[in-house]
């Protein structure tokens, strides 16, 4: 876009960002390639923060309950994720911590059992290498992930 006001890009950013949660880094990357100048962009940005339509604690909230519900990624992807959007490192690991354990190990654990089905090894060492490196892929944790293993190899034993 060229040639908008500030006026008319406070109520295009106000209408976007009241349709889904948005960081402040993002916002500010959509009014600097409308070409605003940067003193506008801070006076924006702070008027929408004033009026709470973005939140940096809101939108970590639901990021981290969105990625590790729905996508089922784990806590470093999903880390990562937020401080490429430039989300504070103490917010996001206030929410990171919020997690609970045991759902996101249920997770973890289904997503294992879905890939061990077509992940094909010729011994158990390496379907565990394979499963593995799949989890790592997802951002969850190595001890998560040989938790998981260990539970799942003795499950199998007992069958």
């Amino acid at each position: 876009m060229t040639n908008i006001t500030e006026t008319e890009a406070l109520s295009k950013v106000a209408a976007y960002c009241s349709t889904a949660e948005h960081c402040r880094a993002e916002i500010a990357e959509k009014l600097q390639r409308w070409g605003l100048p940067y003193d506008a962009i801070d006076r924006i940005l702070k008027r929408l923060e004033d009026e709470k339509y973005i939140d940096e604690e809101r939108f970590c909230r639901a990021f981290v309950n969105d990625k590790y519900r729905f996508a089922k990624w784990g806590k470093v992807k999903i880390a990562q994720a937020l401080q490429l959007k430039k989300v504070s490192y103490n917010v996001c690991r206030r929410f990171l911590n919020e997690i609970d354990e045991e759902e996101y190990l249920s997770i973890l654990d289904g997503l294992l059992v879905a890939k061990r089905k077509s992940v094909h090894a010729e011994n158990e060492f390496e379907l565990n290498g394979k499963l593995m490196r799949f989890a790592l892929s997802r951002g969850f944790e190595m001890k998560d992930i040989r938790h998981c293993i260990q539970l799942s190899d003795e499950n199998d034993a007992f069958e």
